[in-house]
């Protein structure tokens, strides 16, 4: 799989990819199903919407934002329960997209592949609410394209050949053929946005497939053709505003046996005596970058007042080595729940997943660059079950 991903999508990964897909037992799919449906559910309350809401900054409140976001990821550990049971943990939210084109590839990939393996010759999915691969991508040109000519959709990202994440690109131009697009590069006019395309011919861009992290966006200063507080005759997907309102901020605001104690540095009365038993996060950030797994109270202590409302301390969660590496050893697993909304639709809907493989002290692909048996996976079940 590690040879073939690549020449499918004729790009080179900067990520690692695993040397296995996680075989998901029923019982754990289940729980995580149920986990991540219930979680989402708490999160659409209108009372702790208007809640989180607070988190939008003002220099990058984008008006006409839409009642819940297009995308959604629910990121659960894999942990062991007091009775022995596995059982999915909380680690993160986020209100914008992931790999959600690289993951069908790579499930193809896999699929083929099996079907060479005694036993394994089965028909493999890595999906859920009922849809089977047409399925899906019927429900993911919706929330990407929507109603338009993929020539008037963008992904757009900061100089997207660059990213790690430019082989999920490829893998959406090959699949819903919309082009990755740096806003730099974007024509303004009056309130509407062009691109011009590999002819040099300007075309309107009426719906913007939002792959931008504002981290990179202000971390690097970069100048853009509009201000995200314009009102421009573009649609979103998803709506910026997500990227602020569902993300570690809406931690404290859950109340499920699946969520970790968390609390926004901000709120804390006290630092706790112990602070081994949590871990300090920025709200903000992609990729474990910022987090502090042996926190001490001199780094709380560090936080600037007017920073503090933008970090949380949450209860560390123990990953289960539940997966035995053919080397020998185990490897813990973190698996995505993916949800997309069209614009029709009034509920998020759970549809795909991700898994991250690990032996380091953190999840991150930054962490795991000299093992083996980790990296970018999914997690498959047989599709008849």
């Amino acid at each position: 799989m590690r040879r073939d991903l690549p020449t499918r999508l004729g790009a080179e990964f900067e990520f690692r990819l695993a040397e296995t897909p996680v075989f998901l037992p029923r019982d754990l799919g289940d729980r995580l199903t149920t986990a991540a449906n219930e979680i989402v559910d708490q999160l659409s309350l209108p009372d702790r919407l208007s809640a989180m809401k607070r988190a939008i900054p003002p220099k990058w409140d984008t008006p006409g934002m839409d009642s819940l976001p297009s995308f959604t990821q629910v990121d659960f550990a894999v942990v062991r329960d007091s009775d022995g049971t596995l059982v999915p943990k909380l680690i993160e939210l986020q209100g914008f997209p992931s790999l959600s084109a690289l993951q069908v590839i790579q499930r193809d990939s896999w699929n083929d592949i099996l079907q060479s393996i005694d036993g394994l010759d089965l028909d493999w999915s890595c999906w859920y609410s009922g849809l089977d691969r047409t399925g899906f991508l019927t429900l993911a040109r919706e929330v990407i394209v929507g109603s338009h000519d993929p020539a008037e959709v963008i992904l757009m990202d900061i100089d997207p050949p660059h990213q790690k994440t430019y082989p999920d690109f490829v893998a959406t131009k090959m699949l819903f053929d919309v082009d990755a697009v740096c806003p730099t590069t974007l024509i303004k006019k009056g309130k509407t946005l062009w691109r011009r395309d590999a002819r040099g011919r300007e075309i309107q861009v009426k719906r913007i497939y939002n792959r931008v992290v504002f981290d990179e966006l202000i971390l690097k200063g970069i100048d853009l053709p509009f201000d995200f507080r314009e009102e421009l005759d573009v649609e979103w997907a998803p709506h910026p505003n997500w990227y602020w309102t569902w993300s570690k901020y809406s931690l404290p605001f859950l109340d499920h046996p699946a969520v970790p104690r968390a609390t926004l540095v901000s709120n804390l009365d006290r630092v706790p005596d112990d602070l081994s038993a949590f871990v300090l996060k920025p709200l903000f950030s992609f990729a474990g970058a910022g987090v502090n797994v042996d926190p001490m109270t001199r780094d709380l202590a560090a936080i600037p007042d007017e920073q503090k409302s933008s970090w949380c301390i949450q209860e560390k969660i123990e990953y289960e080595p539940a997966l035995l590496a053919a080397d020998g050893g185990g490897v813990k697993v973190e698996i995505r729940m993916m949800f997309f909304r069209p614009d029709n639709v009034a509920r998020p809907i759970l549809a795909q997943n991700l898994c991250r493989l690990s032996r380091g002290k953190m999840l991150g692909v930054d962490f795991n660059k000299n093992f083996t048996w980790v990296g970018s996976s999914l997690a498959l079940q047989p599709s008849s079950s």
